[in-house]
């Protein structure tokens, strides 16, 4: 038995709580989290066994395909995916920041996920939709070159699915600003 996460991203509350409800009817998964999330699109996160994660997702995808902004299911994620979803990573030293900009949540855990595999970094937070119309950021740090690599990785994938919006690695940033982001 594998460890998986999943996602839906619905354009409105109503499809999207009905898909949640057909995913946890579906199969033996916890919900993570599931809220609307600005501009009042509806996400829910879930984990569990691999093959119910998909079976759950992909019904969920099913009930109101024309109302899915976007869905995923990643087979064993990086295990610092979850703290960063709920901010409650500690980080003693910055080296480097590498931020990371979509236009959507499901292909910025996706691209946080790459990142975290990519190189060894640590995934500081990963900000879903709330208070952005929709848009998400991710933060992550190590090494300056670690941070580079892992930031181009999770551009290409987003990218690819033309969800980029930004990036920037900052090199040996301020403490002055990093007290006001952790």
């Amino acid at each position: 038995m594998s460890r998986a996460i999943g996602m839906i991203e619905f354009k409105t509350t109503a499809a999207g709580i009905t898909a949640a409800d057909a995913m946890v009817k579906t199969a033996e998964v916890e919900i993570i989290e599931a809220q609307t999330v600005c501009p009042g699109k509806y996400v829910a996160i879930i984990t569990g066994d691999l093959s119910a994660v998909q079976a759950a997702v992909e019904t969920a995808v099913n009930s109101n395909e024309s109302s899915c902004i976007d869905s995923f299911v990643l087979g064993n994620p990086h295990e610092s995916i979850f703290p960063a979803i709920y901010g409650a990573t500690h980080v003693e030293e910055i080296s480097a920041l590498g931020i990371l900009e979509t236009y959507d949540v499901a292909s910025l855990i996706e691209a946080a996920d790459q990142a975290a595999k990519t190189a060894i970094v640590d995934l500081i937070e990963l900000r879903l939709a709330k208070g952005m119309c929709g848009k998400s950021y991710m933060l992550i740090t190590g090494e300056v070159s670690a941070v580079e690599a892992s930031i181009r990785r999770a551009k290409e994938l987003v990218a690819a699915k033309g969800m980029y919006l930004d990036s920037s690695v900052i090199a040996h940033p301020d403490r002055r600003m990093m007290d006001t982001i952790l």
